[in-house]
């Protein structure tokens, strides 16, 4: 059990105090723990959930991420000791959308064409991240609990008296340039470019930004709950190792006065207005937490003989179906690592593939993609649908094939993808975004024939 370090924390300081407030953060260590925590000492009743006066006069509630009878191994619940209950608030109406799109995706057909973008455009001054929210694209139904979104983010401005939570799915943030300050309803998370943040379904939470701007990338996860993969032959270790997740110690706001509440439900947005901060949880306990991920700690496994092992083997997260390895979406890191195979095309070799696979970049370069008109650049995404053909470009190809195969570090890039069972919609925003690289395809051109009969 830990004590948090901020309490009756209004959270609307500026950039700097911000920046001071994440570095001078705590966590609990753990993926999937049944964590506790306390912002006052005495919060947390023992020996039961619910007693009949919850401790400190606070309200006692509970938070379910999943059925109450789903299998105690995928069961996500936590209990909450607030200053008000949640059922206090007024009556939520519709707000604009904006540029936010939700499954299924009927604007437009599905492409089987390669697709390209490049960094999303310089926002409009005061624009906080919900605002900055862009949807891609994605798959499946939001109100039938399958499937996935696809955003991009760019703010410059902290969300200042507002709060958003999202019914429909979690929210996996991927911070690529500016960092985060995530407070939510369990505590304060800091999130910096080469990390990954977690919000649960449901959970409460704003975002402020400890640089001028933040740009990054939202798998909006509507279906199960990402877990960490099995590692079958793999063993006891490696990957992403459950220890390196780090949770909020319990923070709470004191807050009185008028705070915009959006929540966003099956594919709306809907707003009220508190005269409260709904962020006063003061103590909690249970597994349905929010968490933080540096991607740098993650354990790549790879061939120490021979041919370039399948993606799978770079999976951080994994959101299972109902068909055992077949994931409604993996996200997937190509961190620093060595390569070593002989008589080995070392790069990500030409392949079509079931799944379909938005890639990615946060730092650097990738090592399949280094040509075509605008390039494949942090704050960019490539989109390749099941089946379309794809790897590397022409000029990774030609240099692969006649590079001396010594051992090899690739440490100046890291790239991601989100993998997904179903082909993905693309909005009719980002079908015809002045951003979208038109020459996408022309990064294949020129692979010449060799063929020697």
């Amino acid at each position: 059990m830990m004590s948090g370090d901020h309490v009756r924390d209004a959270g609307r300081a500026g950039e700097g105090d911000a920046r001071k407030t994440a570095e001078g953060l705590t966590y609990l260590s753990g993926f999937g723990n049944e964590h506790s925590s306390e912002a006052v000492p005495g919060a947390l009743p023992h020996g039961r959930n619910s007693p009949q006066r919850a401790p400190l006069g606070l309200y006692a509630e509970q938070l379910s991420g999943s059925a109450f009878t789903e299998p105690r191994a995928h069961n996500r619940r936590s209990w909450l000791y607030r200053i008000r209950p949640s059922a206090a608030h007024p009556r939520f109406t519709r707000a604009d959308n904006g540029a936010l799109r939700t499954a299924p995706f009927t604007e437009t057909v599905p492409d089987p064409n390669r697709l390209r973008w490049n960094p999303l455009p310089e926002p409009a001054p005061g624009t906080d991240f919900l605002a900055g929210l862009w949807t891609l694209g994605g798959n499946g139904d939001a109100t039938q609990r399958t499937g996935m979104g696809i955003h991009l983010y760019h703010a410059n401005s902290s969300m200042d008296a507002r709060v958003f939570s999202d019914s429909d799915g979690e929210l996996l943030v991927v911070p690529e340039q500016g960092g985060l300050l995530l407070r939510t309803e369990f505590g304060l998370l800091r999130a910096e470019p080469g990390e990954v943040a977690l919000i649960p379904r449901g959970v409460r939470f704003r975002v402020e930004l400890l640089d001028a701007s933040a740009r990054g990338y939202v798998c909006e996860n509507y279906g199960a709950p990402f877990q960490l993969p099995d590692l079958g032959p793999i063993g006891a270790n490696g990957l992403a190792n459950a220890r390196d997740f780090r949770a909020p110690v319990a923070a709470y706001e004191d807050v009185e006065g008028p705070v915009e509440v959006v929540n966003k439900f099956c594919g709306n947005l809907w707003r009220a207005t508190y005269d409260h901060s709904p962020l006063d949880v003061v103590a909690w306990h249970g597994n349905h937490v929010p968490y933080v991920y540096d991607l740098h700690r993650f354990n790549v496994i790879g061939s120490i003989s021979y041919d370039h092992p399948d993606p799978s083997i770079f999976t951080v997260l994994t959101s299972p179906s109902d068909t055992p390895g077949l994931a409604g979406v993996d996200f997937v890191v190509f961190a620093p690592r060595w390569l070593v195979g002989e008589d080995t095309f070392r790069p990500p070799y030409f392949h079509r593939n079931v799944m379909s696979e938005y890639m990615g970049l946060i730092e650097g370069a990738y090592d399949a993609k280094t040509a075509g008109e605008g390039g494949f650049v942090p704050g960019g995404g490539s989109l390749h649908n099941m089946m379309s053909a794809h790897g590397p470009d022409r000029e990774t190809f030609e240099k692969a094939s006649a590079a001396d195969l010594k051992p090899q570090k690739i440490d100046d890039g890291l790239a991601f993808m989100f993998e997904t069972r179903w082909p993905v919609t693309a909005t009719e925003q980002a079908a015809t975004a002045s951003h979208l690289q038109r020459g996408y395809d022309d990064v294949w051109q020129g692979l010449e024939r060799h063929f020697r009969d």
